[in-house]
């Protein structure tokens, strides 16, 4: 069962989220059924993921990571093997896969690691220091300030002058 979403309303209120509003109206229409290799997504910390996949089959030669414009690509592409009819039953797969993860502004890779037929890749959220929020200073005094002159007594002391 498929739905679409509207997402003009939010368009119309929104200001800088056209790239969300992208993404998510491209991820509905290029829904994928093919769920190999199977992975998950964790939460690690408020800035650190990590992404798990079920890799079994495959060697760390194997499998490429490419991380570019706020895409991660893992693919996999096993060399060919002549099967000589010694298999009575093969359930691994080893079909190539290629897997995208759409990264989020300042999400970057920071290690890939192979361990057990299970790929992690562990990411980390890095906000450069001009983008973080920073208080601003109100310079000057407020026009009821009970500590300075009153702005009517600075009138007068002007035009006495």
């Amino acid at each position: 069962m498929r739905t679409n979403f509207d997402f003009a309303p939010y368009r119309r209120s929104t200001v800088g989220f056209d790239r969300l509003f992208d993404l998510l109206e491209a991820t509905a229409r290029t829904e994928t059924v093919d769920g190999y290799p199977p992975f998950d997504i964790e939460r690690e910390s408020e800035d650190s993921y990590q992404i798990t996949l079920a890799v079994a089959g495959f060697r760390p030669d194997d499998i490429e990571i490419v991380a570019q414009n706020n895409q991660l690509t893992v693919s996999g592409r096993k060399p060919d093997e002549r099967d000589d009819g010694r298999f009575v039953h093969r359930g691994i797969a080893t079909r190539a896969f290629e897997r995208r993860f759409q990264l989020a502004d300042f999400v970057q890779v920071q290690n890939a690691s192979f361990d057990n037929g299970l790929l992690r890749i562990a990411l980390k959220r890095e906000i450069p220091e001009a983008m973080k929020p920073r208080r601003i200073e109100i310079n000057g005094s407020a026009a009821n300030d009970c500590g300075g002159d009153r702005l009517e007594d600075k009138q007068a002391e002007r035009s006495a002058a």
